[in-house]
């Protein structure tokens, strides 16, 4: 019987295969309790798995299909199978409480979901995943079945996983395997699947809840990785219609490729900067694949998360002055770091904000804490030597802020003047529009600083008061609020006046059904997953910047949402 399946759609495109469904191991976990002379054991099980898997991840970092961002993942989660949080406290249980291994895994598992739970960035929320898949490796070598089986290709078809979850380290596995997309019970629009796919061209399709219950192995699936349906044995109508659409989208996949080194200008003339979004210098690689402009924002936390301890001065030199030779002569936006100590940034005392969104995070964190936002400018300053560094401080509200920014910049630069220590002396500063305050009083930005980036994810939820991945009011999230839209535009207008560069450099940037908005609206620069730059230079190449301009004038002056919404997608 055909029947479809609605989901969240996380990587574009059109898959046809027969479905290879992957165990849960979690599932399989049942509580025992040890004799006291078998605790040894019991220890020597788990020291013994975490070899195991520890030697699973050093082979797939090394293998050719490991690109970089699923090498930064798979080394994620190697440090977390040395964190003390993770193994020592299952350590802990196992002698205190005499049980099983994998009972202790999965007890302490929930607790560092918990907290989690707690953090309040969307894309760092969702790095519990790592927690999870580690100790899902762990428990399968405890069980006695590491990895996965690799799928067959049946009746002339590939395969499209089928799970609760996937990890990146997983999806290495499959993608010499014959593999069209993935399905996932779980999973948002920042967790590993959706990264993954988009990063290697796979469509798929997550938060489907109940999908390994529903779905048999061999059962033909259709996955549309643009709309978030998942057709479960369709007939051979529907077969040959996908088919259809599937090799339309292939030809102009193929086409796009064509525009790498196209300039991208609108059809009037107006020459427009694509940048890339990258989390570790080695994602330059990605973005210099694609023929970026330069770097948009680079996201400095992840230089700091999963440690015992802080990278200390050479070492984020190191990693700064990495990214800048690797793209010489481009422009390398460069964020200061956007953590809170609600984020659980190991040494730092957690915080019990009742509401961490509001909390101490970002620019706010950093002033909290002189010394170590004193050894991150240092570092910055010192690789501006390196290469065209802008750096960008996220989560500004206040005027008060960007004086205490300016002034610890300025106290940076001071020490190494003294220290007769080569520096960029005119780096700029610029300053991220995340929150409607910021957008409200951009008159105090456009005057103190060099640039300004406007964060849509944050923006949007912070206008709307509405968290994107609470499925329970994900509906509601919308880059098309006019409030929103307003703001957005406001932004861009006050940094036009100024003469200064303005970029956005959220999701709205990589999705096409904005583009010809936000060109309209004055946007001349944008950043996104380098995934998506080619298709987002195709639009700007159809597009004509001035005729826009006009029709989005006009359109905002409409405040009912539908008509909004109507005028938009005419555009």
């Amino acid at each position: 019987m055909t029947f479809a399946l609605h989901g969240l759609p996380v990587s574009h495109g059109i898959a046809i295969g027969t479905a290879h469904l992957i165990s849960h191991a979690l599932l399989d976990v049942h509580h025992y309790v040890v004799a006291p002379r078998a605790v040894p054991k019991e220890l020597a099980r788990l020291d013994e798995a975490m070899a195991t898997v520890q030697g699973e991840l050093n082979t797939l970092r090394q293998s050719p299909s490991a690109q970089a961002e699923v090498a930064a993942f798979i080394e994620l989660q190697q440090m977390l199978l040395q964190d003390p949080l993770l193994v020592e406290a299952a350590r802990g249980h196992i002698s205190e409480r005499r049980c099983n291994a994998e009972w202790a895994l999965v007890q302490q598992m929930e607790v560092l979901e918990e907290q989690f739970d707690q953090i309040d960035d969307p894309y760092l929320r969702e790095r519990k995943a790592d927690v999870v898949q580690v100790v899902e490796r762990l428990v399968k070598a405890l069980l006695g079945h590491p990895g996965y089986a690799p799928p067959k290709k049946r009746d002339g078809l590939p395969s499209i996983v089928v799970a609760h979850d996937l990890s990146p380290s997983d999806t290495i596995h499959f993608k010499d395997s014959q593999i069209a997309g993935f399905v996932t019970d779980g999973g948002g629009a920042t967790s590993h699947t959706a990264i993954v796919a988009r990063s290697l061209g796979i469509p798929a399709v997550v938060g489907l809840h109940n999908v390994r219950h529903l779905v048999n192995d061999d059962d033909v699936l259709i996955i549309d990785g643009t709309r978030g349906v998942l057709i479960v044995a369709p007939d051979d109508r529907v077969l040959e219609e996908y088919q259809l659409r599937r090799a339309t989208l292939e030809l102009e996949r193929s086409k796009l490729k064509r525009l790498k080194s196209a300039p991208a200008a609108s059809l009037d003339g107006e020459r427009v900067m694509l940048e890339a979004n990258i989390e570790l210098p080695r994602d330059t690689q990605a973005a210099k694949d694609v023929e970026a402009d330069g770097v948009g924002l680079f996201r400095t936390e992840f230089l700091f998360m999963g440690r015992d301890e802080l990278p200390d001065e050479e070492e984020q030199f190191e990693a700064y002055r990495s990214v800048l030779k690797a793209m010489p002569n481009r422009p390398i936006t460069i964020r200061t770091l956007d953590i809170g100590a609600d984020k659980a940034l190991r040494g730092f005392e957690p915080r019990s904000d009742q509401n961490p969104a509001l909390g101490l995070r970002a620019i706010r964190f950093c002033l909290a804490e002189p010394r170590m936002f004193h050894t991150q400018l240092r570092a910055l300053l010192r690789a501006s030597q390196f290469g065209r560094l802008r750096i960008l401080v996220p989560m500004l509200t206040t005027a008060a802020e960007i004086e205490q920014t300016l002034v610890a910049i300025e106290r940076a630069k001071a020490e190494l003047r003294a220290e007769k220590v080569k520096f960029d002396d005119k780096v700029p500063v610029g300053g991220m529009i995340e929150v409607p305050a910021a957008a409200l009083s951009i008159s105090h930005f456009v005057r103190r600083l060099q640039f300004l980036s406007i964060g849509t994810n944050d923006l949007i939820q912070y206008t709307l008061a509405i968290d994107r991945t609470d499925e329970a009011v994900s509906h509601l999230y919308d880059p098309w609020h006019p409030a929103v839209l307003m703001l957005i535009h406001r932004s861009i207008q006050a940094a036009a006046r100024a003469e200064i560069p303005v970029a956005v450099c959220g999701e709205m940037a990589g999705d096409p059904k904005n583009t010809r908005l936000l060109l309209g609206m004055g946007l001349r620069e944008f950043s996104m997953h380098p995934a998506h730059i080619l298709e987002i230079k195709r639009e700007i190449l159809r597009s004509d910047a001035g005729e826009l301009a006009l029709k989005v004038g006009r359109l905002m002056k409409q405040d009912d949402p539908a008509r909004l919404r109507e005028a938009i997608e005419k555009l």
